[in-house]
């Protein structure tokens, strides 16, 4: 599952963006597999001489067979300000998801409310609130209609648990691949078809824009 290694996107002394290749965890579990948190260390580390332990900051995850982009904080000041634009959304995060089938606009808005159960991992999409539901909003366009799915983008409001497949699944498009929320067979590497493109940003030291992008790959 893990043939691939990460690629670093974007570093300077406070913030670093790296591609997480689908199978990589972001963050270690159980299974104790290396993380790529670690794998970051490992890079800084190696790369600078560092001795000693190497500050990290995880701003945020993606799901395991997830790739894209994963912003890490090299400093407690940028991970402060990070942290807070991302619970703000000032960062603008952008997934390209190839589902089943065809959505039912060529763009739209779902709003749903979100549920987690922590027994099976897995998260559901309700039209309305329920006890323990927390609010979920995506915008998506299509990018490109195939033979029986849909390439779309997606622009992210809220950072919910397996919001975006959720949201799918909820609309009767699951992502291709994804055997957890309803799509009938698994990709061969066990990914699914959602990858973490773009992510736009003010330099939390420096104020400047900033926004990096990695191409799909499906």
């Amino acid at each position: 599952m893990r043939h691939q290694q990460p690629t670093i996107l974007y570093e300077d002394n406070h913030i670093l963006a790296v591609n997480k290749p689908s199978g990589w965890l972001v963050q270690g579990d159980d299974t104790g597999d290396m993380p790529l948190s670690d794998w970051v260390k490992s890079y800084i580390k190696k790369k600078y001489n560092k001795p000693g332990d190497v500050y990290l900051g995880v701003l945020h995850r993606i799901d395991r067979p997830v790739s894209g982009i994963v912003l890490f904080a090299r400093t407690s000041k940028a991970a402060v300000r990070m942290s807070k634009a991302l619970q703000t959304h000032e960062i603008k995060k952008y997934y390209s998801a190839e589902i089943a089938g065809y959505p039912p606009a060529e763009s739209g808005t779902l709003e749903h409310h979100i549920t987690r159960n922590e027994t099976n991992n897995t998260a559901k999409a309700h039209i309305k609130a329920t006890p323990q539901s927390k609010p979920a909003k995506l915008e998506y366009r299509v990018i490109e209609k195939r033979a029986s799915s849909t390439l779309i983008e997606i622009l992210l409001h809220t950072g919910r648990h397996h919001q975006i497949r959720a949201q799918m699944a909820a609309i009767g498009c699951a992502i291709v691949g994804d055997l957890k929320y309803g799509y009938p067979k698994p990709n061969s590497d066990s990914s699914i078809n959602l990858h973490a493109c773009k992510v736009v940003f003010q330099h939390p030291v420096k104020q400047e824009d900033i926004e990096i992008k990695v191409p799909s790959r499906f």
